[in-house]
């Protein structure tokens, strides 16, 4: 991977690069500030970065504004972000977290643990790379309007220009950065919309990602003033995770964004009005629970919405089967 470290501490500059060098494979480039790393992108147009690792605290520019402003560039709007800083209050993870960070690495860190993350954005890195391709080359094979060649059903979507949307891989990497840290206290549950694999069989590619957007744009709105950060995790299905403070009420967070999706004109392409439905699952406290059980309760939002979609759609098949009877 190309690699753009930005701090303004030279000691942590000459260590990044020791360590780029002892693990080869990558080719690491340097800033001391976040104005000089916009500059650097906007000459590096040709070799474009594949990551960045920024520090929080500089001068002029923190880290977190200069993720926000890298994210906002097409080029580099899904690029992945790690911030290595020495601050790890909460409030530094959630800004973090929420301006794009993909993973969040305090200072002192260990060259095993740097290793093992960078190891996981170069993942990343080639599945994204892949995914493209193939992507790309089954739309020159297949043009055909209202087949779905974009992404599969199941897999996550990077959704950009909604307040307080992040990853899913980040989604797991900032839980897992609460359970090292022991700032727990939160709740998680999920979204599902209805009938999904119907809008996904039926729609576009594009179509399918406005509905995706659209629908996670009325959540967005509807937990504003909370303080929450949400993720797209494939099967039609959010998962957000709130602050502890607040117990969700939801069967009536439910209706709020139902009654919210019922207001909006969302539209297909060929003019017709398209009418998403979400189901919640249960809210999971995440008192007490680290590592792995921060990672099921995850896993277990999203399944408890999910089945919870399913049920209301067979609770409405037997309706309309009673009906037929009756």
């Amino acid at each position: 991977m190309k690699i753009l470290a930005v701090d303004d501490d030279p000691i942590i500059l000459e260590l990044l690069v020791q360590f780029m060098e002892a693990i080869g494979d990558h080719d690491l480039v340097t800033a001391n500030s976040g104005q000089e790393a916009l500059e650097i992108i906007k000459t590096a147009e040709i070799d474009r970065f594949d990551c960045f690792m920024l520090d929080i605290q500089m001068p002029a520019m923190d880290g977190i504004e200069l993720a926000g402003r890298i994210h906002a560039t097409a080029r580099y709007a899904d690029a992945p972000i790690l911030m290595l800083t020495a601050m790890s209050e909460k409030r530094y993870i959630d800004s973090a977290f929420a301006a794009g960070a993909t993973d969040y690495v305090t200072k002192p860190f260990e060259i095993s643990e740097l290793s093992a993350r960078i190891r996981v954005v170069a993942d990343l890195v080639k599945a994204r790379q892949s995914r493209t391709k193939k992507i790309f080359s089954t739309q020159a094979l297949n043009q055909r309007a209202g087949e779905n060649t974009g992404t599969a059903l199941h897999e996550p979507l990077t959704l950009h220009d909604v307040d307080n949307v992040i990853e899913c891989i980040a989604m797991e990497n900032y839980v897992a950065q609460l359970s090292r840290s022991a700032l727990f206290g939160s709740t998680v549950f999920g979204f599902t919309i209805r009938q999904i694999e119907a809008f996904h069989a039926e729609m576009s590619a594009f179509e399918f990602r406005s509905l995706i957007e659209d629908t996670a744009e009325v959540i967005s709105d509807t937990l504003m003033g909370r303080q929450f950060l949400m993720s797209y995790s494939g099967n039609g299905t959010f998962v957000c995770i709130v602050e502890s403070g607040w117990r969700p009420d939801m069967a009536g967070l439910m209706d709020q964004v139902n009654l919210s999706l019922s207001r909006s004109e969302l539209y297909d392409n060929s003019g017709q009005r398209i009418e998403p439905r979400v189901c919640t699952g249960e809210a999971i406290r995440l008192v007490w629970k680290t590592g792995d059980q921060v990672m099921d309760a995850l896993a277990q939002a999203q399944a408890s919405a999910e089945q919870a979609a399913i049920n209301y759609e067979r609770s409405m098949s037997d309706l309309f089967q009673y009906g037929r009877i009756a």
